[in-house]
């Protein structure tokens, strides 16, 4: 049988790529969809050798957009972690580095108009409910992607794009702290679960007896580690809310220590077996947001100021990730911000199998 031709683009977002298509490219049927979801990144097999994915969750993702029916969005976007070494395509999260691919996405294939220099772009995030909005450079009638703007993870420099969130708290858990505590114990280590956007087990790595300052190497290495943080990440899915979660690519675990190099706090998120080259879009904003909240994990940790509106450096292994968090007057995170950039990499046509699928 020939094989299918879908439309496809891949796109660079934040630290991140994904395979971006147009919901009406792709199966109606979820089971169908997975399969060719699949067949498109080469999962599963640890190098992704027949497929475009490229061998590391970072770079093993897809995002679904469509033009929005709801009032308060122009487009929806539909994210899929597509699992590297296991035939599983997880839609539990949202990906805050790929939701910066979304705009100039939509803008790309006439789903929204350039509205002049900046143009906005509300997406409302099908996996949790939630909107963001992006201001995208557009100064000549096109998506800029050129730029100045510098972000760690990621070589050069390119177009600032601003992510804002609003409502995020507890977009996959319920509530912000989904266990009703600042701080709960599992397996007896002092644990801190919250989701203000993404979902994250923060510890302290002293608790675990390392520093936390490991590289990313050292750490997929070391076996014993990941099976105490697997045994931890297990029990706390469902007291997050989460259910079962063995399967699942969430909760993020992140291990924290005092920061190095004149940040907030020092970071390393395993995404969820592997240690990630530097922290998710989301998994900041949820670790960021912590280090605001009394009683938790990161207390004596993390260098923070009672200012209603700061800039919290989030350190990982390759750099760190900047978060705008703003609070109200009791002091709950209201609104989060950031800065990203994106690249369009390649617009064509991914062939699967056509026996996974025969097409639209």
């Amino acid at each position: 049988m020939n094989q299918t031709f879908i439309p496809c683009v891949l796109m660079r977002g934040g630290t991140s790529k994904a395979a971006c298509f147009l919901g009406a490219d792709l199966p109606d049927d979820k089971t169908i969809r997975n399969r060719v979801l699949l067949a498109v990144m080469g999962s599963p097999n640890t190098r992704q050798i027949d497929g475009i994915g490229g061998a590391d969750p970072l770079t093993s993702k897809v995002a679904i957009i469509t033009s929005s029916e709801r009032p308060d969005a122009d487009v929806d976007y539909l994210f899929a972690q597509v699992n590297v070494d296991k035939a599983v395509v997880d839609y539990g999260q949202n990906c805050g580095n790929i939701l910066a691919a979304v705009g100039p996405f939509a803008i790309e294939k006439g789903l929204i108009a350039v509205q002049g220099a900046v143009t906005r772009v509300r997406i409302f995030m099908v996996n949790t409910g939630q909107i963001a909005e992006s201001s995208i450079a557009t100064p000549n009638g096109v998506v800029e992607y050129e730029g100045d703007t510098q972000i760690d993870g990621v070589p050069g420099s390119g177009a600032e794009q601003i992510l804002n969130f609003k409502d995020i708290a507890g977009s996959s858990c319920g509530s912000l702290l989904p266990t009703g505590n600042a701080r709960d114990s599992i397996d007896g280590i002092d644990v801190t679960c919250i989701d203000n956007g993404m979902p994250v087990v923060l510890i302290r790595a002293a608790d675990l007896q390392r520093t936390g300052l490991e590289t990313r190497e050292q750490l997929d290495n070391d076996e014993e580690l990941k099976a105490r943080l697997e045994s931890i990440r297990l029990q706390a899915g469902p007291l997050m809310n989460l259910g079962d979660v063995a399967q699942r690519t969430v909760p993020k675990m992140s291990l924290i220590a005092r920061p190095m190099q004149n940040g907030t706090l020092s970071t390393r998120t395993f995404i969820p077996h592997r240690c990630h080259a530097s922290i998710g879009v989301l998994g900041a904003v949820s670790v960021a947001t912590a280090c605001l909240i009394p009683g938790s994990v990161t207390e004596g940790l993390a260098k923070v100021s009672d200012a209603s509106e700061q800039r919290l450096s989030i350190e990982h292994p390759t750099g760190e990730f900047g978060v705008m968090l703003a609070c109200d007057s009791a002091g709950d995170v209201v609104n989060s911000g950031l800065i990203r950039t994106a690249r369009l990499l390649f617009e064509g046509r991914v062939a699967i199998p056509g026996s996974l699928w025969a097409g639209k």
